[in-house]
């Protein structure tokens, strides 16, 4: 599953995110979501995150 609508975020979840540094890559990071950034309910590159450990990106799959 993908990243792209909020109701299906919530904190404490185990996400895969791209952070802005990564977007030509498509690196993923690993993480656990702590704060949900963006307000609307849908986003067509996903949702922005911020992780436990402090990194922002945008959630590209849901691994919780």
């Amino acid at each position: 599953m993908d990243g792209k609508y909020r109701k299906d975020i919530y904190p404490g979840l185990e996400v895969a995110i791209i952070l802005k540094k990564d977007q030509r890559t498509g690196r993923l990071t690993e993480g656990v979501v702590k704060d949900i950034l963006t307000s609307a309910p849908f986003h067509s590159r996903g949702i922005k995150v911020r992780l436990e450990d402090g990194q922002i990106g945008r959630v590209a799959e849901l691994l919780g």
